[in-house]
């Protein structure tokens, strides 16, 4: 019997309509022209409502993670809303010492939202998952009426497995361990807000949105005895530190002269009069460790492509008062606090 004629999706001109998000032939097509044809794995071909999944190996735990993700621009320099948000689901994992394994996707369109966009945003994320071996392996899409959204929203779940015995929490942080980074601070942020007010440099900040996994499992390697890992999106170092201070019972100090900063980011900063502290990221780690295995671990960041320019950069203090502050370069000290309001809004 012949086929009836469906008209191609017009990924050029096209843009998201209604029809797309009301369960008939419109949103069979969106989903397979668009969404499971850049996702495409045994699972996702299999088109239930959810996918069953290989259980991981004998001992270990699941971890799950999810994330909602709303920026704006949409495209920056480093990256997209696409490859973030595999990233940041996969880092939030992968922090808790776990095996990123599988991800779930929920998109919310707004209508009118062009073809082009989305299929160039679902590209990256599957450029990004493939890249990362974890694949999306289950989604929905809903669609809202024009003004009702903001062009795009997505949300990713990650499901990860966890040796038994590993317990990284930011509870673990003890008088005496010592805190390291993975690298130079505020650039996801600063690549954002460079981007949205045409700030122009010698050369663009680009954000440093990728997925964590190695570094995580090269740090974990080389010091097993990590307590604390996390990855310092909103709020910044700042944010990120206060909650482990908070959660351990514990005060912090950092030294100044050992954080690093992009000198095109501390520029903007100046600039912008903002704090790096309080500035996103999407590709550093905060690890805190036992003192005497801090250089192990700083070594073995370095030998990573992700953590070249990581440092030791303060340590934890007994104060119940669970401050976080720092030794500046004038020799005097100040606090390192929670942000007061929304510094940069629509950053991850």
């Amino acid at each position: 019997m012949k086929k009836s004629y469906i008209r191609p999706l017009d990924l050029r001109h096209g843009s998201v309509d209604l029809s797309h998000g009301g369960g008939g032939r419109a949103m069979v097509q969106l989903i397979g022209d668009v969404f499971a044809s850049a996702f495409d794995n045994e699972w996702l071909r299999r088109g239930d409502d959810g996918a069953v999944l290989p259980a991981p190996a004998p001992g270990e735990r699941l971890v799950m993670a999810t994330d909602a993700h709303v920026v704006s621009p949409l495209f920056f320099p480093g990256g997209d809303i696409g490859c973030l948000c595999v990233h940041g689901t996969i880092n939030d994992v992968a922090v808790m010492g776990a095996r990123p394994l599988y991800l779930a996707a929920s998109f919310i369109l707004e209508e009118g939202f062009p073809l082009a966009g989305l299929a160039r945003i679902v590209a990256s994320m599957a450029a990004a998952a493939q890249a990362a071996g974890v694949p999306v392996v289950t989604g929905d899409t809903k669609v809202v009426e024009k003004g009702k959204g903001d062009g795009i929203f997505i949300t990713t779940t990650g499901i990860g497995a966890l040796p038994s015995g590993r317990e990284l929490s930011g509870a673990n942080a003890r008088p005496g361990d010592a805190v390291i980074v993975s690298g130079t601070l505020g650039d996801h942020g600063m690549a954002i807000m460079a981007q949205r007010e045409n700030l122009a440099f010698d050369s663009a900040i680009r954000s440093d949105t990728a997925a964590l996994h190695g570094l995580v499992a090269a740090a974990l390697a080389a010091v097993p005895r990590i307590g604390v890992l996390r990855d310092p999106t909103r709020g910044g170092l700042a944010a990120t530190l206060n909650e482990i201070a908070q959660q351990s019972g514990v005060g912090i100090v950092l030294d100044e002269a050992a954080i690093p900063v992009d000198p095109q980011v501390a520029a903007a900063c100046e600039f912008l009069g903002l704090d790096p502290l309080n500035i996103a990221n999407e590709g550093k780690l905060v690890a805190i460790c036992p003192a005497d295995e801090a250089d192990a671990l700083v070594a073995a960041l370095r030998g990573h492509p992700l953590g070249t320019r990581a440092a030791r950069i303060g340590e934890v203090v007994a104060d119940t008062h669970r401050f976080v502050q720092m030794k500046t370069a004038l020799g005097g000290r100040r606090m390192v606090d929670w942000l007061a309001g929304e510094q940069l809004p629509r950053i991850c």
